[in-house]
């Protein structure tokens, strides 16, 4: 990581057995979004879900913060411009949403601070893990912006319109163990644990059935964002009583071993 760091890039992939990582690297402005980086993280969101050994995605950040969100100055040009199509706003919000839809569950290092749009993106991971001095805030209103509505409903849907108003309305700065009480994070470790606790989840979610797991986590999406879809996920249930993954894990679980999914 630390040649990497020397040098600002769009996203970087790395996959290593079941397990994929991309990492936000521009440090030296706290890996702060361009309109490039956007197209390459659907790009890579796409290899990461095409390729059947990856079954845990992490992303993460290179430096002292995970990303300051997407780059105000491009905000501020593409505002100005007569005809804008399509809005950045957008562009960011397919990403966010493209990412909350993966089909394998991902992992949210936050190895430091999260502003801006990038609050959204942590919010679009299924569990976020983060350093103890992490901090965040969203600054839509204190900028004049109306944040783009599928990331208003991923806030309320994930930590409660009492929350979400007070990050949205008052733009306040908060730190670590309040994101925690929220529910922003899952859970909160000191620096020296991060990767120890994000490898223990990873591991945890690359074990399990793959499909039983995209099945459940797009139900419960569904769910939260109050959409859905009963006929799809009653064909998925009655699929997975007769499916391979069951049989394995049935299997290994008379025979009292890891299951091999």
């Amino acid at each position: 990581m630390s040649d990497a760091a020397e040098t600002a890039t769009p996203p970087l992939l790395e996959i290593s057995g079941p397990r994929a990582t991309i990492r936000l690297n521009r440090p030296k402005h706290m890996n702060r979004l361009q309109a490039e980086d956007l197209v390459e993280l659907v790009r890579l969101f796409d290899r990461v879900e095409a390729d059947p050994a990856v079954r845990v995605l992490v992303l993460t950040g290179t430096g002292r913060a995970f990303s300051a969100g997407y780059d105000l100055n491009s905000v501020a040009s593409r505002a100005s411009a007569a005809g804008e199509e399509p809005s950045t706003g957008s562009a960011f919000e397919g990403v966010a949403n493209r990412l909350e839809d993966l089909n394998v569950p991902t992992i949210c290092r936050l190895n430091g601070g999260v502003y801006g749009g990038s609050t959204d993106l942590a919010l679009a991971c299924d569990f976020r893990i983060g350093v103890d001095t992490a901090e965040m805030f969203m600054p839509a209103a204190k900028l004049g912006l109306h944040y783009y509505p599928s990331g208003i409903r991923r806030y309320v849907s994930r930590l409660g319109v009492n929350n979400a108003k007070m990050l949205f309305l008052t733009g306040q700065k908060i730190g670590a163990p309040e994101m925690l009480r929220i529910g922003y994070l899952t859970t909160m470790v000191p620096e020296t644990e991060l990767d120890q606790e994000v490898d223990r989840l990873a591991s945890l979610l690359a074990a399990n059935a793959p499909v039983a797991m995209a099945g459940m986590k797009r139900a419960i999406n569904e769910f939260a964002h109050g959409e859905f879809d009963k006929e799809a996920a009653d064909t998925r249930h009655r699929e997975s009583l007769r499916g391979a993954e069951i049989k394995e894990g049935i299997k290994a679980r008379a025979e009292k071993r890891p299951a091999k999914f």
